[in-house]
């Protein structure tokens, strides 16, 4: 019904923010709002989506139309519902997500939250080779994370620091000073990559 809504965001809060447009106040639950924290008081246009509940109505915001449109994919696939697709999508780089789908990589799916083995695969299953038209000259600029072939403990913890919301190049960096350490399991290597990332 609504492609876009034109305004002043006002406030901004962990799950949602408000826009203003002609004096009201319209609420929009978003993945990650404070990604707009240095456009507060400003004008801005965001693509919305209104979902009908039996006992509500709510508004979702996207930053744009491949946004948008990733989120009503999502939404499609049986176990995804508006909050779950919304959580996927709070990695502002959304190239590995679509990576993990094409690769058929359940273990990078099922890090996401809500996400379990059975909707991981449901994921692939419905997504695979649909997500093509979707990928943006920023996320094909961007180099794919080296896989080490000997070293399974540490390509696991990269991909959780992905979910989390870390960068590519962020990951490749870290990769490169993890690899000179003695070798770890997956919760140790996250560990030390959380206290480096957090100390930079």
């Amino acid at each position: 019904m609504y492609q876009y809504i034109k305004g002043i965001i006002t406030q901004i809060e962990p799950a949602y923010l408000v826009i203003e447009v002609g004096g009201i106040g319209y609420l929009l639950y978003m993945a990650n709002p404070y990604r707009f924290t240095d456009v507060i008081h400003q004008e801005i246009v965001l693509y919305i989506y209104q979902h009908i509940g039996q006992d509500s109505q709510l508004l979702y915001g996207f930053k744009d139309e491949k946004e948008k449109d990733l989120f009503l994919r999502l939404i499609k696939v049986s176990g995804i519902g508006p909050k779950s697709a919304l959580a996927i999508l709070a990695n502002e780089n959304h190239a590995g997500l679509i990576r993990a789908i094409e690769g058929k990589d359940e273990k990078y799916l099922m890090q996401f939250p809500g996400v379990g083995k059975k909707t991981a695969g449901q994921l692939i299953l419905d997504l695979k080779g649909k997500l093509g038209d979707l990928v943006s000259d920023e996320m094909e600029d961007l180099p794919d994370l080296p896989i080490s072939s000997n070293n399974p403990a540490l390509d696991e913890a990269l991909q959780a620091l992905e979910a989390l919301g870390y960068s590519k190049r962020e990951c490749t960096k870290i990769r490169k000073i993890l690899e000179e350490e003695e070798e770890k399991a997956t919760d140790g290597y996250l560990r030390q990559a959380l206290s480096l990332l957090t100390s930079s």
